[in-house]
């Protein structure tokens, strides 16, 4: 029943944005208020902070992972920022100017900005940067999608940039504030080229060390850093001496690594662990919503029967969210309703508790739908098997491995046979060849325009279709009006219309928004996190 083989270039790109962890804004600023530094911060030593997985590069433009951002971000800066209330401020860039057609965007830089290896940062640097990510030799991912439209840059002095866009976009300036479009040294990325991603080289607050595979990231201070951006309260080089990420994929391990002080703090914290930490006297727990797309199974309508709408319903009535989300992680997550998180522009809070379980009702459309019960149990028509192919990617971070079984037995009960395959090579399985009928994933972002890379019929720019593969007319001409539109309330009414038809058409089930949680010692202070719930070390410091 494979009807998609061509080849798969651009879904891949949408391995892009979709690739991890969810949000919500105003936790996000909630933390940065709670877990600012209230006394002179200590100067000096090494923070060990310990990662779930490892990254895939550290070249921001070629990465396709959430936890790569983690680094990224003490090694690049952007040309401005977004804050807590959506606002973009300058940071690589002092001003700017849009034309009137919304089609270009005339930048001012800094002018006292240097790179790790001595390159000084300028108008040339930043369109060397833009022209490397649109540009195909560089194999771009996520930083791709953030970047359209755009289209080209002229150097109208040596602190002057003009970007040029092919439309207008309204998440334009929001996309150019995200670390995957963070900017890097020409002279560094010509020189490594393939390798730029093993010796990254930027402007931010700390320069790079060293990367063992699998097991470690070192980092230490950029002595001369004094850019920082507005939402950090150290407007110059961080307190710390280094900074270590350490690898540690297995959730006891990495959280008791704390506990017994082998690292000073650790990032996604099991549910099972958080009331400890909440109630250690040695640590204490940061907590803070992820904001963009919230973990999402799709449903893969270019396979039937799950282009027939009745059939996804189905399924969207017997899968008991609730029960999943209570289960596996124990009240400390929030069940996601939406395609979007709350926190984000244009989140529809009308969704919440529109649906529920209901298995008579799934029963009914599967009746309706010509699938009959048979001797085992299993719904078949026309002598096929009514069987679901949900895939999963490995390691079993977040449990969503164990979302996969809980659904396999839930959906049983309506006479659907869910095989459940658990792949290291989701890149492959899904985003190359298709294989799948039911896939889970999140997105962070800062703009609700991270829809249309999912949800819209297939441009003549693209290679081929999006993660559902399946479209409606009404929902493209929203996507369209959303990326144009200037005015922040028309657009909130567009997306929250944009929402409606995707749970209308059950395209999805929304299971949780992520919360983003460490945990840390004592003696560490400091640590904050970023509109999108990343973690920023300008301002950390160790008591000692």
């Amino acid at each position: 029943m494979k009807t998609l083989k061509n080849t798969k270039i651009f879904l891949l790109l949408i391995s892009l944005l979709l690739i991890v962890a969810g949000c919500s804004q105003s936790g996000a600023s909630d933390s940065q208020t709670a877990n600012a530094g209230t006394k002179e911060p200590a100067t000096g030593g090494n923070l060990t902070y310990a990662l779930a997985t490892s990254p895939d590069t550290l070249d921001p433009h070629r990465s396709s992972l959430a936890v790569s951002v983690r680094a990224f971000r003490t090694i690049y800066d952007s040309l401005v920022v977004q804050d807590e209330n959506n606002e973009i401020q300058p940071w690589l860039a002092t001003e700017w100017e849009v034309s009137e057609d919304g089609k270009s965007y005339t930048f001012k830089l800094r002018e006292d900005v240097t790179f790790h290896d001595g390159t000084p940062f300028n108008a040339e640097a930043v369109k060397y940067n833009f022209d490397r990510i649109i540009n195909p030799e560089t194999k771009a991912l996520n930083s791709v999608a953030l970047l359209a439209p755009y289209e080209s840059a002229e150097v109208v002095d040596e602190f002057t940039v003009k970007l040029n866009l092919s439309t207008p976009s309204a998440s334009f300036l929001s996309n150019l504030s995200q670390a995957m479009l963070g900017i890097v040294s020409p002279t560094a990325a010509e020189k490594d080229g393939e390798q730029f991603g093993k010796n990254p080289v930027g402007t931010g607050p700390f320069k790079f060390v060293s990367w063992t595979e699998n097991t470690e990231i070192a980092v230490e201070k950029n002595e001369e850093y004094n850019w920082a951006p507005a939402y950090v309260e150290n407007q110059g080089a961080p307190y710390l001496d280094t900074l270590t990420f350490k690898i540690i994929p297995e959730e006891a391990t990495r959280i008791g690594s704390v506990q017994s002080g082998q690292v000073l703090a650790a990032e996604t914290v099991p549910p099972q662990n958080i009331v400890a930490l909440e109630n250690d006297p040695e640590n204490h727990l940061l907590k803070v919503n992820t904001l963009g797309l919230p973990y999402t199974l799709f449903f893969n309508q270019r396979e039937e029967p799950w282009n027939d709408v009745n059939v996804r319903r189905a399924v969207l009535q017997a899968v008991d969210v609730d029960a999943i989300v209570k289960t596996l992680y124990m009240g400390t997550y929030e069940r996601a309703w939406s395609p979007l998180s709350p926190g984000i522009l244009g989140y529809d809070k009308s969704l919440e508790n529109s649906w529920e379980t209901d298995i008579a009702a799934a029963n009914k459309l599967l009746d309706e739908a010509g699938y009959a019960i048979g001797a085992d149990g299993v719904r078949e028509k026309d002598g096929e098997k009514l069987t679901l192919n949900y895939v999963d990617a490995s390691p079993n971070r977040e449990k969503r491995n164990d979302i996969a079984v809980i659904v396999q037995q839930q959906l049983k009960e309506v006479g659907i046979a869910v095989e459940v395959n658990i792949t290291p090579d989701y890149r492959t399985v899904i985003y190359e060849n298709s294989e799948y009928d039911l896939y889970g994933n999140s997105m962070v972002n800062s703009d609700p325009n991270a829809l249309r890379n999912i949800y819209h019929t297939p441009e003549k720019t693209r290679v081929l279709e999006s993660l559902v593969g399946g479209y409606d007319e009404r929902l493209d001409e929203l996507l369209e009006q959303g990326t144009v539109e200037a005015d922040p309330v028309k657009r909130e009414e567009i997306y929250k219309e944009a929402q409606h038809i995707i749970i209308d058409q059950a395209m999805i089930i929304p299971v949780y928004v992520f919360p983003y949680t460490v945990a840390a010692s004592n003696k560490v202070d400091g640590i904050v996190f970023d509109t999108l719930g990343y973690p920023l070390f300008n301002d950390a410091n160790i008591s000692q």
